[in-house]
């Protein structure tokens, strides 16, 4: 027997027929093409299931569960309560799903939820029971797996790391709060930094970089510093600060077995992890303890979101 996953994302939606080792068999996509309505949504869910299946040269006879992670909140009726990047408000995911894939366990969960649940299980976590997964992107997602479980929270909200503060009456976070972990952390936060580094270093070798790239991204602070420029070296070492910091706290939090980083950042490889790893063995709580927390990288990429769907089924 097989699952499916599916991964409902602000740009697409991505189905797959997943095996009991974890291996993709069949795959398919679409735009989500928002603003839209949820009933077009999920009549184009449906419609991916069934290619993947296709694909895959399984039958619905052959699935056990479907499995989707989307943005937002979810309930433990398969209620999204709210996704505002999709425009939802109370749209009743499970049954949507059941009334056009067919009367088979259908399963729904925050989308960083189930990017660590297939992390966790199938990526680098090699089946640990605490993990947390940390994405640099956007924003910063977070997802927790304590004792094999997703940790949701009394009202399906927890786990948004990105929203603990580490600088009080910081910089201003989407959320509303000053000095979340995202406003410094983020992908987005990265640029903001290298551009305020680039105006007040006329001089940096960044300016040059940019010309060549086009634009300002996450590369254009490391790729300075391994140029030796001193605005780029400064960046990157900030940046790795303000990383750390919330690595920190949630190591000090709940002692994960491991913590995994993922995001386009990621690709920065040792330069990155190397001394994230090291400010956490610097300034963790259990100093004295056998068994410390990781930080690794994530290595299942796009589909990790995909394989933790198809999961939920056999986890939750």
């Amino acid at each position: 027997m097989y699952n499916i996953g599916v991964d409902l994302g602000g740009t697409n939606i991505v189905a797959a027929v997943v095996d009991e080792k974890y291996g993709i068999l069949g795959k398919s996509k679409t735009p989500t093409a928002t603003p839209r309505g949820a009933d077009e949504i999920f009549d184009d869910i449906a419609r991916v299931c069934r290619e993947a299946m296709d694909i895959a040269g399984v039958g619905l006879s052959d699935i056990s569960s479907l499995g989707m992670g989307t943005p937002g909140t979810v309930n433990g009726d398969g209620i999204i309560e709210f996704a505002n990047n999709l425009g939802f408000n109370n749209v009743p995911a499970r049954q949507m799903l059941k009334d056009r894939v067919g009367d088979i366990p259908i399963f729904i969960e925050n989308d960083a939820n189930c990017a660590a649940l297939g992390e966790a299980y199938a990526g680098c976590g090699n089946g640990s029971d605490n993990f947390v997964a940390v994405t640099l992107g956007t924003g910063v997602g977070s997802g927790v797996i304590i004792n094999g479980k997703i940790v949701n929270g009394v009202n399906f909200a927890g786990g948004e790391f990105g929203h603990m503060v580490i600088m009080i009456d910081g910089a201003p976070c989407t959320c509303g709060r000053k000095g979340c972990w995202e406003a410094y952390a983020s992908a987005t936060a990265l640029i903001c930094q290298t551009k305020e580094a680039m105006r007040e270093y006329p001089d940096s070798v960044m300016h040059e970089i940019v010309k060549q790239e086009g634009k300002v991204n996450g590369k254009t602070a490391f790729d300075a510093m391994r140029k030796g420029d001193i605005a780029g070296i400064k960046v990157v070492n900030n940046y790795i600060k303000y990383v750390a910091c919330g690595l920190i706290n949630i190591v000090n939090a709940l002692q994960p077995e491991m913590i995994c980083v993922g995001g386009g950042i990621c690709n920065e490889g040792d330069t990155l992890l190397k001394p994230l790893n090291r400010y956490v063995m610097a300034e963790r709580y259990s100093i004295h303890s056998k068994i410390q927390t990781k930080i690794v990288k994530a290595q299942l990429g796009n589909d990790a979101g995909i394989i933790g769907a198809a999961l939920l089924g056999s986890i939750k």
